[in-house]
């Protein structure tokens, strides 16, 4: 659990380090940017899905600098010597900014799993993409042996955006540590009540997102675990229909989450 104490020394510490690499935004800090951005590119559908205008982004150079200068800014920070929950929080938004820098550098693509570093790869998560605290990164090294390995908490899958349909939204604004834990919850909350997280397709049966059977170890390891997890998020509706029900199969959509037109 996240300490009260943490939330208020690691809020503070995010918001005022502002280090040399952000040279392309002075006076702002990596949050303070990454926020502007989220806010001016990222816009919900008619679904509840949160989209990006890819397109738009790409087209202006002041504001692909300015990612360039969130990502540096942030691997730029000595994130091991920040509060538990800035760290968490650090982490999240350099692992989110480095995928929207992967796609708007190949873009247009129709899934991020065209971006390949080499033939047999699937996609562009194990190759080294950010220097934090002298040691090379590759987004896989960040999800699964920093965020999911020393928080082991399964809402570090609604932090993490890869760039697809299928996955929990991107935020209109970055992860930050004050409200760390509520957006969280408020992200679980919204993927598990949507039809990419569960669907219901029969009489006790559900369809899940692939995120639960890729990930069974942090929800359990088993279906009651999978199945108890969604039920602490589930609406009430969700939540009745949920009663004795199985999980029959899943699915997750690789399309990039562009907007329509983009």
């Amino acid at each position: 659990m996240i300490s009260r104490r943490s939330l208020v020394i690691g809020s503070a510490a995010l918001m005022t380090l502002t280090p040399p690499a952000l040279d392309a935004a002075p006076g702002k800090t990596p949050q303070a940017l990454w926020d502007e951005l989220l806010g001016r590119y990222v816009r919900p559908d008619s679904t509840g899905l949160n989209r990006v205008d890819y397109a738009d982004w790409k087209a202006s150079a002041a504001d692909m600098r300015a990612l360039d200068a969130v990502v540096a800014g942030l691997a730029g920070l000595k994130i091991s010597s920040l509060p538990k929950a800035t760290q968490f929080a650090t982490w999240a938004n350099l692992y989110n900014a480095i995928t929207i820098q992967v796609v708007l550098a190949r873009y247009p693509v129709k899934s991020i799993r065209d971006i390949k570093p080499s033939l047999l790869a699937m996609g562009p998560w194990k190759e080294p993409r950010v220097r934090v605290e002298g040691k090379q990164l590759s987004l896989d090294d960040i999800e699964h042996n920093i965020l999911r390995k020393q928080w082991r908490d399964p809402r570090v899958h609604y932090a993490v955006n890869c760039a697809a349909i299928g996955c929990p939204n991107l935020g209109r604004r970055g992860w930050r540590t004050e409200t760390l834990d509520a957006d969280l919850d408020a992200a679980a909350r919204a993927f598990i009540n949507s039809p990419r997280g569960v669907r219901v397709v029969g009489p006790q049966k559900l369809r899940v997102s692939s995120i639960y059977q890729w990930f069974k170890v942090d929800f359990g390891n088993n279906e009651a675990g999978i199945l108890t997890h969604l039920r602490r998020y589930a609406a009430p509706t969700l939540l009745a229909q949920m009663t004795n029900a199985r999980i029959m199969g899943d699915d997750y959509d690789w399309s990039i989450n562009a907007t329509s037109g983009s």
